[in-house]
Order: structure tokens, then C-alpha cells, then sequence
């Protein structure tokens, strides 16, 4: 019987690791041990933050920024997200209606615990960022998972939205650019779903732009943009991370109405307090300073991305669609589930498929578990050409090993 010291508490049991953090612990074990590994599991870019980004972190320190800020951010960091809301969105917010965080995450957690009671539902849509759901049942709320079909991306559509929506509805998790599936929304579509949004006075929308920068094709279009008239009801989160290649900077913000922002405030006085102050130095120039850089990042990216489709395409085993946004792949394995390894194993679902080809390839993949929905791998072609262009290789080849059992 375990001691009384050692027993978490309720809310921590309905909560599971991320499971992109474990592939990832896992491939830099076998690393460790020798073993040639090529992740694609991980979300961030290869590319380095921007040497003026650098610069102003480092002349931030020198210039003594280094003490504490308020909690929700410098004037000069929120002066600067005004900026990229107005210039970029279309979208006016005060500084009472913006605030900064240690990343995008802690935003999305703290919106999700100051609202959410027990009974309270989120809708998330398949699939989904792992830690949506794991957020809400930690927040006491209840998620409920819609699935679209898997044609266009598996975006919402207003039908589907509509069929979930109960009394308990608190909010709509909407992230798009979507993390797995690349999904992105049109402001007609966007527009559509609003209306059934505009029917239920009661649902909050939580728009997620992580991946606003990383197109391919289209143009974006933030929730809030495409429904001005709800803006009030809406949570745009953002941050530096993905656009910036700033991950390991912790800086994220968002633009809601001002008795949200102030309750999020709240939880984080109590918690972290205010973000690192050198990183808001850094996200201040990020936002403010040049951003051609992400142009030729883009292009980059792309050509990554029709690379490894190219070079996937030579397995029957895996069917992907083309994402016209952020740097993921989503792909259906279902065509693997059944078949036998080398080794005599049954390949019985996307885990196994993913642990076969690590342990097989040597290539970390996200299997679609992870992100509600199987069986599905994501692989993420963040990394450099040669070592994109090896994991897709050893991929296909080991695809072709499997067998009929």
C-alpha cells in the first residue's frame, strides 16, 4: 500500500504524459546507446532565432533587464503584440486585453482554469494537439472529441460543430493552422462556423495561431478576424515560438476580452509571475523587427515537405495529403496495421508501427494516438534536407520488410 505522501492528486490521474515527449525521451535514449536516430517528432524548426533577436536579448541584459516585469508583460512587449494583432489580424486590443506568458501552453492552461467548472465541456477536434484534452480534465472541464472526415484535412464543419453542442458547452478549441494535420480555414469557412458560435451565447472560442506564419498555400485568417462581432467571446493565443524559431525562449501572448485576461493574470501572479524578461526583450524585436527571413523560410519548408511526400509516395503503406500549412505530415498507416516485421512481430497498431520504426529505422515518429486519432504517424520535416531526405529512405525501406502474417 503506498505511503500516504505518495498519492497525487484526483485531477493529476486523468492526466497522461505527452506522448510527443515520450517518443521524443525514447529516440535520445537509443541515441545515447549508440543508435543512429533521426527525430521527426519533435514541433520546432532547425533554423536559428534571427541573429537581431539575439542582439536585443543580449543588449536587453546589458541594459539591466533583467529584474521582474508585471505579470502580464512589459509595456513595450504589449505595445509591440498591439502592433502584430492590428497589422497582422485586423484586431484592436488595449493592453487590459493582452497578456504574455511562458509560451503559448501556459496560456491555453490558464484560460482553461479560469473558466472551465465540473460538468463544463470543450469541443476539440480531431485530431488534436495532445495536450488539449489532458489541459481540459486537469482544468475539472470534460473534453468532447469530434472527428470530421478525413477528406480536406479533417476540418469542422458548421453541421458537425452544431451536433456537439450541449447546455454544458464552454468552449471551442480551434487551432489552425492545424498541429497534426496542416488543416487551415478559409474565412468563409471560418464565418460559417461562427454562425453557429453566434447561437450559443454561452461558448467561448479559443483560437490557437501557433502556426499563423508556417503557409505554404492560402492566406490565414484568425477566428475573430472573420467574426468581428465576437470578439468578446474569443481567445487569440500566439506566440514566438514556431514563426520566430524560438521555442526554448518560453514566449507566448494573447489578445481576449479584458475579464478573461484579468482572471489568467490571477493564476499566473500565483504561479510563474511574469515571463522572463529577457525573453520579452527578444519577442519585442521579434514582432517589431524584419520579417523577410520567414520568406525564405517558407520556401525552405516547402520544398522539405514536397521532398518527403515525393519520397513517402513510394510506399503503398502510408497515405498522405499534401498540408498547405505548418511543418507536419499526417499520415494513414492503416495499410501497415496486421502486416509482420522481421522479426515475426504483428504490427497490431500505429504505437507498434511507430516503436518498429524507431527501434527498425531508427526514425522517431508521433504515432496518431497521441493525437486522437488512428492509425495515423506524424512526422514533422523541421529538420535539414540530407536528414529529412535519410529518414524518408529508411522509412520506405522499412515499410518494405513488413509482411502478410
Amino acid at each position: 500500500m503506498s505511503a500516504p505522501h505518495a498519492i497525487l492528486s484526483n485531477r493529476l490521474a486523468a492526466a497522461r504524459p505527452s506522448a510527443t515527449g515520450a517518443v521524443s525521451e525514447l529516440a535520445r535514449r537509443l541515441a545515447a546507446e549508440g543508435r543512429s536516430i533521426i527525430s521527426l517528432s519533435e514541433g520546432e524548426l532547425d533554423f536559428d532565432t534571427p541573429a537581431h533577436i539575439q542582439y536585443a536579448a543580449i543588449k536587453g541584459i546589458i541594459g539591466g533587464q533583467t529584474r521582474y516585469t508585471s505579470v502580464g508583460g512589459t509595456p513595450a512587449l504589449k505595445a509591440a503584440i498591439q502592433r502584430k494583432f492590428r497589422d497582422d489580424n485586423d484586431l484592436d486590443y488595449q493592453p487590459s486585453e493582452i497578456i504574455a506568458a511562458t509560451g503559448a501552453k501556459q496560456l491555453l492552461f490558464n484560460a482553461l482554469l479560469a473558466t472551465l467548472n465540473q460538468g463544463d465541456e470543450a469541443l476539440v477536434i480531431a485530431p488534436f494537439w495532445v495536450s488539449y484534452t489532458e489541459m481540459v480534465q486537469i482544468a475539472d472541464g470534460t473534453p468532447v472529441v469530434i472527428t470530421p472526415p478525413a477528406g480536406d484535412h479533417f476540418k469542422l464543419t458548421p453541421d458537425l460543430l452544431a451536433a456537439h453542442i450541449t447546455p454544458n458547452t464552454r468552449w471551442l478549441i480551434l487551432n489552425a493552422p492545424c498541429n497534426p494535420s496542416g488543416a487551415l480555414y478559409s474565412r468563409e469557412e471560418l464565418a460559417a462556423l461562427a454562425d453557429v458560435v453566434r447561437k450559443h451565447p454561452r461558448i467561448l472560442v479559443l483560437s490557437d495561431d501557433i502556426y499563423e506564419k508556417i503557409l505554404y498555400e492560402g492566406s490565414f485568417t484568425s477566428f475573430a478576424q472573420a467574426a468581428p462581432d465576437l470578439k468578446d467571446r474569443v481567445l487569440t493565443i500566439n506566440g514566438v515560438s514556431k514563426s520566430h524559431a524560438m521555442t526554448g525562449w518560453r514566449l507566448g501572448y494573447a489578445g481576449g476580452p479584458a475579464w478573461l485576461i484579468k482572471g489568467m493574470e490571477l493564476l499566473q501572479s500565483q504561479s510563474t509571475s511574469n515571463p522572463s524578461s529577457v525573453s520579452q526583450a527578444a519577442a519585442t524585436a521579434a514582432l517589431d523587427g524584419p520579417q523577410e527571413f520567414l520568406d525564405d523560410w517558407r520556401d525552405r519548408l516547402r520544398v522539405r515537405r514536397d521532398t518527403a511526400l515525393s519520397i513517402l509516395a513510394q510506399t503503398p503503406l502510408l497515405s498522405i495529403s499534401r498540408p498547405p500549412a505548418a511543418f507536419y505530415l499526417f499520415a494513414d498507416c492503416g495499410k501497415a496495421i496486421g502486416l509482420r516485421t522481421p522479426q515475426g512481430q504483428v504490427i497490431g497498431s500505429d504505437l507498434d508501427l511507430a516503436r518498429y520504426l524507431l527501434e527498425e529505422a531508427g526514425v522517431a515518429v508521433v504515432p496518431g494516438t497521441a493525437f486522437g486519432l488512428a492509425p495515423y504517424l506524424r512526422l514533422a520535416f523541421a529538420l535539414s534536407d540530407e536528414r529529412l531526405k535519410l529518414a524518408c529512405e529508411r522509412i520506405v525501406a522499412a515499410c518494405g520488410q513488413l509482411a502478410k502474417a
